[in-house]
């Protein structure tokens, strides 16, 4: 059991801790782990792709907190998505569409219930944080939730032929799975042919190459340099197959 840390908010900046303090108010010793909290910012179809590759390193008994949250105090609405034994709070905004879209059984709840405090612009802190310590708590009251149909925003269980992630060695991970890659063909990103190579090393040092990473994506790369910086790549850029 973990309560998992999934947003835009940044290391380095005040909103990150203020989630943690109530986490730590209302679940008590309950272990919160952060996934990742550098994720594009605004870009919701981009972490809705992560999100699926990276959520099964965690139990099923896992409650994620996935704030990435453009449209916070709009008419967007709030909902708890469960799917093989997690539940993923946050808005409903395609963020978790990925992930119960290519789950079977999956099943959607709107969160009914509001804080007496609820700012406009932190439903991270306000709604989603306490959602998930109750969730993870055991202690959620039925009444705070209720079944819907599906979500309202819903990206599909497709490939995203576009850069989804670049970490700080400036690796450039893609929406498209491994398994659905085309095991001998370039790939084409930022006007760059690439070829594939299994392993960093396999490859020229200074030469581009695209891999299945350790995550099940496709991943450009630079032996021993950056392929963002390299190859001018950005999250958001399409990336395709040549031929």
């Amino acid at each position: 059991m973990a309560i998992v840390l999934y947003t835009d908010f940044g290391a380095s900046d005040i909103y990150l801790g203020q989630v943690k303090a109530v986490l730590h108010r209302l679940a008590p010793g309950v272990p919160v782990i952060d996934l990742a909290n550098d994720l594009a910012p605004f870009n919701v179809r981009a972490a809705a792709h992560l999100l699926d590759a990276l959520k099964d390193a965690f139990g099923e008994a896992s409650v994620f907190v996935c704030v990435v949250d453009p449209g916070v105090g709009t008419g967007r609405g709030a909902v708890v998505v469960a799917a093989q034994g997690r539940r993923y709070v946050g808005p409903d905004n395609g963020l978790m569409s990925v992930v119960a879209s290519r789950s079977a059984g999956s099943s959607v709840s709107a969160i009914l219930w509001r804080p007496e405090r609820l700012s406009d612009s932190f439903h991270g802190r306000d709604l989603f944080a306490p959602i998930a310590a109750l969730l993870a708590r055991g202690t959620l009251a039925p009444e705070r939730l209720r079944p819907m149909a599906g979500l309202e925003v819903d990206f599909g269980s497709a490939e995203l032929e576009e850069i989804i992630y670049i970490d700080h060695y400036g690796n450039a991970c893609t929406g498209i799975r491994a398994a659905a890659a085309r095991a001998e063909a370039p790939l084409v990103a930022g006007g760059h042919r690439i070829a594939r190579a299994r392993v960093f090393g396999e490859a020229p040092e200074g030469t581009a190459l695209w891999h299945a990473n350790s995550h099940g994506l496709v991943e450009i790369a630079v032996n021993r340099g950056s392929a963002a910086q390299t190859l001018g790549l950005r999250v958001g850029q399409a990336v395709g197959w040549a031929g």
